[in-house]
């Protein structure tokens, strides 16, 4: 029977390979890219970046690399950013390449399957190749990553340097150097070359990616760390004079968000730390990028001469200030990468982006960038939003870590809440409020999450930037050292839930329910205008941009069901114009009526019948009486 049965499958698979062969097969692949090795490199690149050309924002650079042996070799143009975990990066900008050998022009050829990689067949008598190209800045926001405007220059490292495959980064030492237009003042992590305003000291490459350059003509510089501590410095770049000035309530709050940092974190692994902080909305923000000793960071230009204050940004600069320890000193173990050219994982993106916006919201308490109530407040607007993301009944925040590369490369999400898009930042934050519940009930109060990050992240010297990485289990056996507990089950278990009662647990054992009523915070109010919407959604699953235009419907809820999507535009509402608050005075009544929505898309006119699920509805925590105050114990400044 054996015999007989192994007959009968050699000849069904024989029969399977003859069909096989009937179609096409696959052209051959390129030549392998070499692997990075942890290997010396011999010599060092010098690179000479030309960033003067404001009006048409194109940076010139130039190049000459050690060769290391003749024959084939591949450089590379970094793909992977550290802050955005994907592939975000984008070679179009590159142009004009030559490499050159001893005066002679070399043939390159781009790798047809990697773009990011060129083909370099190196002469028996080269010592150095002179590369030289251009970088090309988008204009606008709609054509890419603006890095240069008209007010403000970057210098983001890895868009102006080509690099050898086959060697760890941090182990290719670079001379860098920059030419600003005139009259531009700059400021980075970098040191700079004895007696040399515009080159810098050699350093490797990965920390020379890790350090950006800001220059503009009007730059503010505001020491944030007490005197005698390791120099934290906030630098303010501006097109006005007079956007650059801080009040002294504003900075003093910056100044007490760096003290309280420095209390949760024992770490002093940074020399001196730089905030580059540019206010100029043509640059891609409101936001940030995180580096070892330097934050890059875009807030809108009025953000300190402003009469009103950024409730919505008011934590940013304390998020990225965390990323030095949460991110840089220490980061997931497989979102380190031996280069920019290599794949990261981001399972634990919970950590490095949930826990830092966790002790972004918590530092800004402490230090009075927001006040307790406006804490709680956001805390509410946060919650709501994770328990409205019906994309949880099929997907758990640990797929939801893959984002970052899912939609990477600016693919946009026509369903925010059905395919969910990063949430382990605003999830991340309740998460962590559970474990910090979890281990004062496990410790009678007597320890906090705080406790935690002094076990976490401790280590390291003064200077020492070298990466610690850690796994999944590190994070367990540092939370089992501050309360025992089955840390793994714990985690897991929040981390995979598809039931919305795991997200509200952590509030609710830190002392307060989440509750809605028909009146908005302010922290609402300006959740609303930032997103730049009129927030419809508790009550007909919509928002609505101030032309009417639909910008985002709620998966399964009353407008959904109606067939209303993206795209279309609101022209009436019960047969009058479409106004915002009408609409809103509508839907505020305590049994709103269904309404009829004339709508229009692409010349075509329709009309649709909505009927609310209720009046608009709005978050608040409230205290849970008879319970600890948890929460704020977990807000009160450290001594």
């Amino acid at each position: 029977m054996r015999v007989v049965a192994s007959a009968v499958v050699l000849s069904f698979f024989f029969a399977q390979a003859s069909l096989a062969s009937e179609g096409p097969q696959p052209a051959p692949l390129p030549p392998p890219i070499p692997v990075a090795r942890d290997v010396p490199f011999n010599g060092q690149i010098t690179l000479d970046v030309d960033a003067s050309n404001l009006s048409q924002r194109i940076y010139r650079v130039r190049e000459s690399i050690p060769v290391q042996a003749a024959g084939p070799m591949v450089l590379l143009y970094p793909q992977w950013e550290t802050a955005s975990h994907a592939p975000t990066a984008s070679v179009a900008g590159l142009t004009g390449l030559t490499v050159v050998s001893n005066g002679r022009p070399l043939k390159w050829e781009r790798d047809t399957v990697n773009m990011f990689a060129f083909h370099v067949d190196v002469p028996a008598d080269a010592k150095a190749l002179d590369v030289s190209f251009q970088y090309l800045s988008p204009f606008s926001l709609r054509q890419g990553a603006v890095v240069m405007t008209a007010s403000t220059v970057t210098v983001p490292w890895q868009n102006v340097v080509l690099y050898p495959a086959g060697w760890f980064t941090r182990n290719i030492p670079v001379s860098a150097r920059v030419t600003l237009p005139n009259g531009f003042a700059s400021a980075t992590a970098l040191e700079n070359s004895p007696g040399d305003a515009t080159g810098f000291r050699t350093t490797s490459l990965e920390t020379l990616v890790d350090s950006p350059v800001y220059a503009s003509r009007h730059v503010g510089r505001y020491a944030l760390a007490r005197r005698g501590e390791a120099p934290v410095t906030l630098n303010v770049f501006a097109d006005d004079e007079r956007r650059i000035a801080i009040k002294p309530a504003q900075l003093d709050a910056l100044r007490a968000m760096v003290q309280q940092a420095g209390k949760v974190f024992p770490t002093r692994h940074y020399r001196h730390y730089d905030f580059l902080l540019a206010l100029d909305d043509a640059l891609p923000g409101p936001g940030g990028s995180e580096q070892a000793q330097s934050s890059t960071d875009t807030l809108p230009p009025d953000y300190f001469a402003g009469d009103e204050r950024d409730l919505i940004n008011a934590d940013l600069l304390a998020h990225e200030f965390v990323h030095s320890w949460n991110g840089r000193y220490r980061q997931p173990a497989d979102l380190w990468t031996a280069d920019f050219n290599t794949p990261v994982r981001g399972s634990l993106l919970w950590v490095y982006e949930g826990q830092t916006e966790f002790w972004g919201r918590v530092l800004a308490a402490r230090s009075g960038l927001r006040t307790k109530q406006e804490t709680l407040d956001a805390l509410a607007v946060g919650a709501a939003q994770v328990l409205a993301q019906k994309g949880r009944t099929w997907k758990s925040l640990q797929d939801s870590t893959n984002d970052a590369i899912v939609t990477a490369g600016g693919r946009s999400t026509s369903w925010r809440d059905w395919q969910r898009r990063e949430d382990y930042y605003g999830e991340g934050v309740f998460l962590w409020l559970a474990v910090d519940a979890e281990i004062r009930e496990r410790t009678h109060d007597a320890k906090s999450i705080d406790d935690f990050a002094s076990e976490f992240f401790a280590g390291g010297a003064l200077g020492d930037t070298v990466t610690k990485t850690y796994t999944f289990d590190d994070v367990c056996t540092a939370l089992r050292r501050v309360a025992p507990n089955d840390w793994a089950t714990f985690l897991r278990k929040r981390l995979n839930t598809h039931d919305p009662a795991d997200i509200l647990d952590g509030i609710e054992r830190e002392g307060y329910r989440l509750v809605f009523d028909g009146n908005p915070t302010d922290y609402a109010k300006a959740s609303e205008a930032d997103s730049d919407v009129q927030d419809f959604s508790s009550a007909v699953g919509m928002t609505l941009g101030k032309d009417g235009m639909i910008r985002s419907v709620a998966w399964d809820g009353p407008a959904f069901d109606a067939g209303v999507a993206l795209g279309m535009r609101v022209e009436s509402v019960d047969g009058r114009p479409y106004s915002a608050d009408a609409l809103r005075s509508l839907l505020t009544v305590a049994a709103p009526q269904r309404l009829t929505l004339g709508l229009s898309a692409n010349d075509a006119k329709s009309s649709v019948k909505i009927q609310p699920t209720g009046p608009l509805r709005y978050p608040h925590l409230q205290r849970i009486g008879g319970t600890p105050d948890r929460l704020a114990n977990l807000l009160t400044p450290l001594l």
